[in-house]
């Protein structure tokens, strides 16, 4: 793999192409995401012979409203195509089922760092940094390639500090280049806050709470949403246009209309306009 600015068609979740891993490998708790329990590393009920999710058209509706906001960045085909030779976990026996998930949760974290820094590189007022960004861009598709002995021993907590160190210095460039360098709102709690028609352009945004908040009508132009907590926050008519660091999955979480303005690399889902 390699990734440019301007292809991340590699960071894009293919299911064709991914043994069902995230159906398998993670686990997950009964709750308003999903109406069962599962243990990591056994499979989803809902998941058939060929490796497909028999209820895939109606996710919400059946009580899986949290598969439909999952994004692995295109780890999932990594890891089965070309760090597992597409062998899958089926045919392969215990022992390489339990590699390959433990594989793959290491292998999505890489792709989001991925995904953030090729981000990064089309920021035009992060030139300062973007010899060191394509720089740390290619040491973590290095990491991307090792084997899943090396794969599992790596510390990809370490590297994604690493790699913070360079967004952080991103987010000053861009934020600071809008003229209009808003207010550091970073890891705050804003659960359920009214924020109607606020203007939070060029805002820090980094790690916020915004859960079942208000954002309707916001200005949220050009800030920074890296790792904001959107679920169920609304998003309707709000102005998303230049925000960066946001990724699908968070919108996924997140309601809004046809009036929600979002940047290029994210798109609208369809429950914002076919309900729930």
């Amino acid at each position: 793999m390699h990734t440019t600015p301007a292809d991340r068609s590699d960071l894009r979740a293919d299911c064709s192409s991914c043994f069902a891993l995230c159906c398998v490998a993670l686990p997950f708790g009964r709750s308003a995401d999903f109406a069962v329990d599962k243990d990591a590393g056994t499979p989803c009920r809902n998941l058939q012979d060929d490796f497909r999710c028999g209820i895939h058209t109606r996710l919400r509706s059946s009580g899986f409203p949290g598969c439909t906001v999952y994004d692995c960045f295109g780890a999932g085909q990594k890891v089965s195509q070309i760090t597992f030779g597409g062998q899958d976990w089926r045919s392969g026996g215990p022992e390489h089922a339990r590699r390959m998930f433990d594989v793959f949760p290491v292998m999505r974290q890489l792709h989001e760092l991925l995904w953030y820094l090729t981000e990064a590189l089309t920021l035009p007022a992060a030139r300062p940094v973007h010899a060191d960004l394509r720089r740390m861009l290619e040491a973590t598709e290095r990491l991307t390639s090792r084997t899943p002995q090396e794969l599992g021993e790596l510390d990809v907590g370490a590297h994604r500090q690493e790699v913070n160190v360079l967004l952080l210095r991103t987010s000053e460039l861009v934020r600071s280049g809008t003229g209009r360098r808003g207010r550091s709102r970073r890891g705050a709690d804003l659960l359920g806050a009214r924020l109607k028609g606020a203007d939070l352009r060029g805002a820090d945004l980094r790690g916020a709470l915004l859960i079942a908040a208000d954002l309707t009508g916001a200005d949220l132009r050009d800030a920074d949403l890296i790792g904001a907590d959107l679920r169920d926050a609304d998003l309707t008519d709000a102005d998303l246009t230049g925000a960066f660091f946001l990724t699908q999955p968070q919108i996924n979480a997140a309601r809004g209309s046809a009036g929600t303005r979002l940047p290029a690399s994210v798109t609208p889902p369809g429950h914002w306009t076919a309900g729930p």
